[in-house]
């Protein structure tokens, strides 16, 4: 089965260390190189040629945004996902006009990250066993590129808005928050707060404790996980 070559562009050696050990746990990839900055991305990318780079935004000598317009300008094969903490619009909108296969806002979910691995396997597979396409076969190949993990959430039960104001109550205020407060903070029910709240466990946004109070029982409560 074929398999295809990484190359991971963070600055932050342990982040690239993780981004690494994960890409090793998939049969179908292999990471052949980590760079910290763009001069040693573009060195990287002549000598070993990767099908894909994981690249952050933000590097010390420019941003990642300008390598991917550097594989455009010299018709380089390799495809990118971005996983980097920007957020603002126009870097989307850049990442998406340059072709990027995915993007993924920091902190990472790796549950996200496998799923935009799979399908970019996906791609490069029928791709590679397809010389000629019908309307079908290139109605395939778009769904694999433009698909996020709407799908998947939608099967958990998770809605893209909710999951948003929740993401960003947390952004707001950095401050532990239980099932009760979430609630309350965001008008919905506890059961739906629960659920919510554990999902962001899940794709590593959150993380979970246990508070024991001077009377009652213990008590969960959920901190952001990038937060000491």
């Amino acid at each position: 089965m074929q398999t295809y070559e990484v190359l991971i562009v963070e600055d932050e050696l342990r982040q690239a260390q993780l981004h690494a050990e994960f890409i090793r746990e998939h049969s179908r990839f292999r990471a052949v190189g980590l760079a910290g900055t763009l001069a040693e991305a573009r060195q990287m990318i002549e000598h070993f040629k990767p099908q894909l780079i994981l690249l952050d935004n933000y590097l010390p000598d420019g941003r990642g945004i300008d390598l991917l317009e550097y594989l455009v300008t010299h018709k380089s094969d390799a495809r990118v996902i971005f996983i980097t903490a920007a957020s603002e619009m126009e870097t989307c909108s850049k990442a998406i006009g340059y072709g990027a296969f995915d993007y993924i806002i920091k902190p990472i979910s790796y549950d996200r990250l496998k799923a935009a691995l799979n399908r970019f396997s996906q791609f490069l597979d029928s791709q590679l066993s397809h010389s000629l396409v019908n309307q079908r076969r290139v109605d395939e190949l778009y769904n694999l590129q433009s698909r996020t993990g709407h799908e998947e959430r939608r099967t958990k039960g998770i809605e893209e808005i909710t999951l948003g104001r929740l993401k960003d109550h947390f952004l707001d205020n950095s401050a532990e928050e239980t099932t009760d407060s979430v609630a309350k903070a965001l008008g919905i029910s506890k059961t739906t707060a629960r659920r919510y709240l554990e999902y962001c466990v899940e794709i590593h946004f959150l993380r979970a404790e246990i508070s024991y109070g001077k009377v009652g029982r213990p008590e969960r409560v959920y901190k952001r996980a990038d937060l000491a």
